[in-house]
């Protein structure tokens, strides 16, 4: 059994912070729960520092900005695993992001321990230890909480500080410590950001497949149901889903009656929205509509430069012993595709800064591309 503090009150939280302050490494975790909502809604906070491990209860302590100052505190590092919905929460609840972050998961890949490790297999894989999986689908809202769904959530920072110390001399004797704080800053940068209404348009499914007035008309829907999801916290499927505002841009319909009878819509979208719909899509500048969505895949060319691209990054990754995943992703390939169509201009891609850029930019700008 691992011991733990449970804090449920203003007076446990100060004095934990406190001594959280003296550490040098803080591990952490959350749990949480997110079915219909636009943001994930926070259930328990798992915070270890080698000394004092808590199980933080944020429905019964009010007022959690001493913690989440922690967070930003230069002086201690924040030891997380595969963290990006833990970013969200963060971002939400405490309107902030933890820095230095170290990622185990990504540490694990740049060291060669494999790529993609999911926390359970990283604690066996290194510690010989099987974690019971029992308790992932608890509802971390409810209360209150069983023993076996506390001790679940103290294995999740307990065992990784257990893993810090050999994952920490391994990265160092392979000269990467400053790429995992690289990819740790990386994953935090924007997450403060609101969401550009006036850019929803751009993520919603087929939207490439519309005329510049469909766009126009599209781009004022989007950015409406974009800012009800955050307003009613909904998830953006739960407002309006993406073939239904694609089906309203294609034949838009002229009064309530039309759009009553479109099968694309659920009979609870038009129940609550469909009066607000028609006034939202009256509003769309189709005499100015946006630049059309470029498909960049679909332009002749693109599958060969792909290709080209890829074989050079997959010949870098195996000389330096890099997963591919991390340098070669297709994500990674399309963005300096992008950047090479758009004659170089505006922010670098991935692929040639910071330690990507130091393994792959001059070998990636000496290539000849016929896109």
């Amino acid at each position: 059994m691992i011991a733990f503090q449970y804090i449920d009150n203003q007076a446990a939280l100060d004095a934990l912070v406190a001594q959280y302050n003296e550490a040098e490494l803080l591990v952490l975790d959350t749990e949480f729960v997110r079915t219909r909502t636009y943001y994930a809604r926070l259930g328990l906070i798992q915070a270890y520092d080698g000394k004092h491990l808590a199980l933080i209860d944020p429905l019964a302590v009010n007022d959690l900005s001493g913690f989440w100052a922690l967070l930003t505190n230069p002086a201690i590092t924040k030891l997380v695993h595969s963290c990006s919905e833990d970013l969200e929460v963060f971002a939400n609840y405490g309107k902030c992001q933890p820095a230095p972050l170290f990622d185990s998961q990504i540490a694990a890949a740049l060291c060669g321990w494999g790529h993609g490790l999911g926390y359970a297999k990283l604690v066996e894989q290194q510690l010989s230890i099987s974690l019971d999986k029992g308790e992932s689908r608890t509802d971390w809202l409810k209360r209150p909480l069983s023993a076996a769904q506390l001790q679940y959530a103290a294995n999740d920072v307990y065992y990784l500080y257990q893993l810090y110390p050999a994952l920490k001399a391994e990265v160092e004797r392979q000269g990467r410590m400053d790429w995992v704080l690289e990819e740790g800053a990386r994953l935090t940068a924007g997450r403060l950001d609101r969401p550009c209404g006036d850019m929803a348009y751009l993520k919603v499914k087929n939207a490439f497949q519309l005329t510049p007035k469909q766009l126009a008309i599209l781009k004022v829907l989007a950015k409406w149901r974009l800012e009800k999801a955050l307003s009613r916290d909904l998830a953006l499927g739960f407002v309006i889903k993406d073939h239904g505002l694609i089906a309203l841009c294609r034949k838009p319909p002229q009064n309530i009656g039309q759009l009553m009878r479109m099968n694309e819509l659920t009979e609870q979208e038009k129940r609550i929205h469909g009066k607000e719909l028609l006034e939202v899509m009256v509003t769309a500048d189709v005499n100015n509509p946006p630049p059309a969505v470029d498909v960049l895949a679909l332009r002749p060319g693109y599958k060969a430069s792909f290709k080209v691209v890829k074989a050079l990054l997959t010949a870098i990754c195996d000389t330096h012993q890099v997963p591919e995943e991390l340098l070669a992703s297709k994500r990674h390939i399309h963005d300096f595709l992008q950047w090479h169509l758009d004659a170089q201009q505006g922010d670098l891609p991935l692929l040639l800064t910071g330690w990507r850029g130091a393994l792959a930019a001059i070998p990636l700008q000496t290539l000849e591309l016929s896109i």
